[in-house]
């Protein structure tokens, strides 16, 4: 599968949908993806990593940046990282919690759950 960023409103919310391999050549695109809804002036965002079967330090670097520039602008930034995502389980979800950041980042199942709840646990 090639890396792919799609964007799209909902409501308040600009998601960014990711597939493919999430490494040190392909998360300059999510990080320039992050930065230009960020500078149309949406600061609560939801990047939908259901479809990430490869997350390496570099792309857990992106999370981490995208993160503290969302909070800059007093935004909220939430994941989906589903239990059953990328087929076995999601790979993000493993490499943040072995790296013990998963903490940092409010989880959602999925994109109704993102858009209109409470984050789950960390």
């Amino acid at each position: 599968m090639a890396f792919k960023v799609t964007g799209d409103g909902q409501g308040e919310w600009s998601v960014l949908r990711v597939a493919g391999e999430l490494d040190l050549v392909t998360s300059p695109v999510l990080r320039q993806r992050i930065h230009d809804v960020v500078a149309e002036g949406r600061h609560d965002l939801v990047l939908d990593l259901s479809d990430v079967f490869f997350c390496d330090s570099s792309g857990v670097g992106v999370l981490i940046a995208a993160r503290r520039l969302i909070r800059s602008c007093q935004g909220r930034l939430r994941l989906i990282l589903p239990a059953g995502g990328a087929v076995d389980g999601s790979h993000v979800n493993r490499v943040l919690g072995a790296l013990g950041v998963r903490r940092l980042f409010d989880v959602y199942p999925d994109l109704a759950a993102a858009v209109d709840e409470e984050p789950l646990s960390a």
